[in-house]
């Protein structure tokens, strides 16, 4: 008999950690463990999405079954008193390459037979190195080099059945309010893969960073709790690729694939440098003198600063756990290069709020934007929120959506109301300063001041 203790893996196809354990023993019990440590950090939307995951998962075991044992606690601690339980021979689990994953692993491995699988990413970090076998900290190099590794085009499929699990105690999945727009269950994954490949990812080059327009896959959720596994994405994205002789379908999907490769690019950092949760990657950008800016830090978090394409991000954050991945970048400048506020406030915040909120990911896009990370924008880039808006939301549309107090402004003054003469302003029902913000800070003062912080 073995455990799968599931912990990014809330799926039954394609998962090669499950597919370990009934290779291995006639009957695999399925557990997942409450990890206090995790879940007392606030995380509501994020929490729901794996409550809802697992509740989905439960069906499917029970449809085949089996049962989903669930465990609440230390898994240092509540691992090794259930693998006696059950006489486990081996506990099967998907390696996870946070920091705190790694040291989990290590002090449980030393007291049981834990068996690692490799099932977060296609290919493994230790896989995805220079010649002389150092971790690459340059994407474009590192996308070369992954390309060029061999992986299974095989999908294992999901068990038709599972062997009966001997009686055990087993919690309750706690109580939890459905995380809006994002159903959470491995058919969804799928039907959002599939549906995202066979139109959107046609014009995925050209709409992706279209905060007005549903041109992304939005699967971040669903890859980060593993309802979907990444190598089954790839492969479906293939064979789209190898089925197409449309020009900009190929592009599309070419360009998708890259984000999957920034994926693991992120995961690879995290895993040879894990230094980076705690401190920017690059030493040079490690004693920058932040702004202690508490009312500004609040502004920004509630989507009031004064800038509509932030405000607008920012309140579909706070509302849905989900951000547009421009998005994403716009407001994390915002904090960082025009209010001079340390990154890592930024990064604490979309790791509370964020269902999607990865580690890897999280760092890595942060640490980007900063321009304090391994191949970073340079830290002189510095986004206009003005004209981000301008580009990317043309007509105002998000904005409109997510900032109701600018809906009847005009499209002239969209991404910048406060330039407004007061005719106007009461004309579109919004006067700047009371019913609207006035902006924060002065982005052309602001960029000025974050050079010069820089600079030193």
């Amino acid at each position: 008999m073995n455990i799968w203790w599931i912990r990014r893996d809330l799926r039954l196809r394609d998962n090669p950690t499950l597919a370990t354990a009934l290779e291995a023993g006639e009957t695999v019990v399925p557990v997942f463990i409450f990890d206090d440590t995790l879940l007392e950090k606030p995380a509501e939307k994020r929490q729901a999405f794996l409550f809802a995951g697992l509740s989905s998962l439960a069906d499917e075991l029970t449809r085949r079954g089996s049962r989903l044992i669930i465990r609440r606690g230390n898994p240092r601690l509540e691992i090794p008193r259930l693998a006696p339980e059950v006489n486990a021979a081996a506990v099967f689990a998907e390696e996870d390459h946070s920091p705190y994953a790694v040291r989990r692993d290590t002090e449980i491995g030393g007291s049981i037979n834990l068996r690692l699988v490799h099932g977060v990413g296609i290919h493994h970090p230790n896989l995805v190195t220079k010649a002389d076998g150092k971790p690459y900290t340059v994407f474009t190099p590192f996308s070369k080099a992954w390309k060029t590794l061999p992986f299974s085009r095989s999908i294992i499929p999901a068990p038709a059945s599972l062997p009966a699990v001997p009686a055990l105690n087993s919690r309750e999945i706690p109580e939890y309010t459905p995380v809006n727009n994002f159903p959470a269950s491995e058919k969804e994954a799928l039907r959002r893969l599939m549906e995202f490949l066979s139109g959107p990812v046609g014009e995925y080059r050209d709409n992706r960073n279209r905060m007005d327009l549903d041109g992304t896959s939005s699967l971040s959720p669903y890859f980060r709790f593993g309802l979907l596994s990444a190598r089954s994405a790839l492969i479906e994205a293939y064979h789209a690729l190898e089925n197409s002789t449309e020009r900009s379908i190929n592009a599309g999907i070419e360009t998708w694939i890259n984000e999957l490769i920034w994926r693991e690019f992120y995961q690879s950092i995290l895993y040879h440098f894990p230094g980076v949760q705690q401190h920017a990657f690059n030493p040079a950008f490690r004693a920058i003198p932040w702004r202690n800016a508490p009312e500004d830090l609040l502004a920004w978090q509630a989507g009031m600063t004064g800038y509509p394409v932030v405000d607008a991000a920012m309140r579909q954050l706070a509302s849905t756990g989900w951000m547009h991945n421009r998005a994403r970048m716009i407001t994390a400048s915002f904090l960082v290069k025009d209010l001079l506020i340390n990154w890592q406030e930024g990064e604490r915040w979309f790791m509370r709020t964020l269902i999607d909120g990865d580690p890897a990911a999280n760092n890595g896009g942060w640490q980007w934007t900063a321009g304090t990370g391994t191949d970073a924008a340079p830290y002189f880039r510095i986004f206009n929120p003005i004209l981000q808006g301008a580009k990317f939301d043309p007509l105002g549309a998000y904005v409109r959506s997510w900032v109701p107090e600018l809906s009847a402004v005009p499209d002239k003054w969209i991404h910048a109301p406060w330039e407004m003469p007061a005719d106007e302003q009461r004309k579109a029902g919004v006067l700047i300063g009371s019913s609207y913000p006035a902006p924060t800070v002065d982005h052309a003062s602001a960029r000025v001041r974050t050079l010069a912080a820089y600079k030193k």
